[in-house]
């Protein structure tokens, strides 16, 4: 036992001398040369520890949201979260990583075996979907960096025509099936690529998105909100989730007296109106339709996938490998252009030529299944679309659109009725 006592106490002893001769023997070079290293323009990987604390940051957020929103129902209370928001998730974490972007690591790993998603990123994703279930789009209310951006330069919202904010509201189911699709190829992280806030928040990145992002911010001045409500594939996915929530704001705290003072108050047209006594719709007619536009869904998604997978060629350009792979066939002298990386790239690999051709084979057929269910699953929204617009729903007070409310709590102020 004495000896094994001496030998615990020696054999750490010499590993660390070991260790500190080795660093001796090899010091760390130095060299003396004209290069800079560049400025980085996307943020450093976060450690595990601090990844958690980013989860505990979004979880405290959207606990608190959802207080003032339905509890206490404190618009001040909302305003000192997106202020928060702005600040941490945004300027400080340069905006990543974000729920909007967390979709693509979600398509990506269940497209790909290989890939891995981190529990850090699944996390993102699922807690603002899973709040939506229960308090509706608490989210997008304090939470969301791009929201909350916006949401603090709204000056004098326009109201926008009812058709066209419906025929708007296509764009991001359209954005959500472009951005899986090319994040299940692997070919793109077209959400991340076009963020045009994230360069704000970074003060850093391609001229052109920061110019986007502020077209978007002034724009923001008078049509409130337009990332979120006619871009943000994120959104679409809440917008869904959101109208099953459980519990969700409120315009009026107890019974409605319909006084009308809430209906100048959402700058985002998501506050439903009474229907009027008179109104009634005809209900032979409704059911007509309601039974042609649901027998029609089947029809439109097979009708979209069709076409669909007859743009999977063009498509599929986008991806790095298909786009070199066509370059150097049709255009085989590009390989003495020097100044195309990427051909120089490949050309330096050793890489067969035949061995690019296969591959890009391969993410082809991938779009091409792809491309057949982004064009079903188009058919399918233009179809559920068409079919909410027939569904008549009795509303005899003012209440707030449960999958288009954003919970900012703009429309609590001006209630004059008070909480039982």
């Amino acid at each position: 036992m004495k000896w094994l006592k001496i030998l615990l106490f020696v054999f750490p002893l010499l590993l660390t001398l070991q260790s500190s001769q080795a660093q001796q023997r090899f010091p760390k070079p130095e060299f003396h040369t004209s290069y800079t290293q560049p400025t980085p323009t996307t943020p450093e990987p976060r450690g595990v520890g601090m990844e958690f604390v980013d989860v505990l940051v979004l979880l405290v957020v959207l606990s608190l949201t959802s207080w003032f929103a339905i509890k206490s129902r404190s618009r001040n209370g909302i305003l000192a979260l997106t202020l928060f928001s702005v600040a941490y998730f945004g300027f400080y974490r340069y905006g990543c990583i974000c729920s909007v972007g967390s979709i693509q690591n979600v398509a990506l790993a269940l497209a790909d075996p290989r890939y891995v998603i981190s529990l850090y990123a699944l996390l993102f994703f699922l807690l603002p979907l899973i709040f939506s279930l229960f308090f509706g789009r608490v989210f997008c209310g304090a939470a969301c960096p791009l929201g909350a951006i916006q949401d603090l330069l709204i000056y004098k919202p326009i109201t926008i025509p009812a058709w066209l904010r419906k025929a708007l509201g296509f764009i991001p189911y359209l954005y959500l099936g472009i951005v899986v699709l090319y994040a299940a190829t692997g070919s793109e992280f077209v959400a991340c690529r076009y963020d045009p806030f994230v360069g704000i928040f970074r003060l850093n990145g391609p001229h052109l998105m920061i110019y986007l992002g502020i077209a978007f911010l002034l724009a923001g001045l008078f049509i409130a909100r337009p990332y979120c409500r006619f871009f943000c594939p994120y959104g679409a996915i809440l917008n869904v989730f959101s109208r099953f929530s459980r519990r969700h704001l409120s315009v009026s705290p107890s019974k409605c007296i319909q006084c009308k003072l809430c209906t100048t108050a959402c700058p985002f047209e998501a506050i439903d109106f009474p229907d009027e006594q008179n109104e009634k719709p005809d209900t032979r007619k409704s059911t007509r339709k309601f039974i042609l536009y649901l027998f029609m869904i089947p029809v439109l998604m097979l009708a979209g996938g069709w076409i669909g997978s007859k743009s999977h060629v063009f498509l599929s350009k986008a991806n790095n490998e298909v786009y070199l792979a066509e370059l150097l066939i049709s255009h085989p002298e590009v390989k003495a252009d020097l100044a195309n990386k990427d051909v120089q790239t490949f050309l330096a690999s050793g890489k067969p030529m035949e061995t690019l051709v296969a591959e890009a084979q391969v993410i082809r057929e991938k779009f091409y299944i792809g491309s057949w269910i982004l064009g079903a699953y188009l058919g399918l929204v233009i179809g559920l679309m068409a079919l909410n617009q027939v569904i008549f729903r009795r509303k005899e007070e003012y209440l707030a659109n449960r999958g288009n409310c954003y919970s900012c709590g703009r429309c609590l102020d001006y209630c004059p009725v008070e909480k039982e």
